[in-house]
């Protein structure tokens, strides 16, 4: 029972690595690298709405108000673009391994 705890433990580590913040008009970090298979999750911090965007157009959030967050599953190995629809000049890379 301790051995499935602390693995449960482990896990929530794990996934709170692939979270970026989206605070200040910034992601943060602006670089992210996982491994296939990982959800990455973005939480706005702003009080204005935010935007998760590919460049690719394989996926773009609804308008993130403050606290509000978006997942998505990167599956295939590949450098990402990601940037606000909102505000286009806000950046970002996640690299999947």
């Amino acid at each position: 029972m301790l051995l499935a705890a602390s693995a449960g433990f482990s896990v929530a580590q794990a996934q709170e690595t692939n979270a970026v913040t989206i605070k200040n008009f910034m992601f943060s970090p602006m670089a992210i690298t996982v491994k296939a298979g990982t959800t990455v999750t973005w939480k706005n911090l702003d009080g204005e709405p935010h935007t998760v965007v590919n460049d690719a157009g394989l996926f773009r959030s609804a308008a993130l108000d403050q606290n509000e967050t978006f997942q998505y599953k990167f599956d295939k190995p590949g450098v990402y673009k990601i940037f606000c629809g909102i505000h286009p000049n806000m950046r970002a890379t996640v690299t999947v391994q």
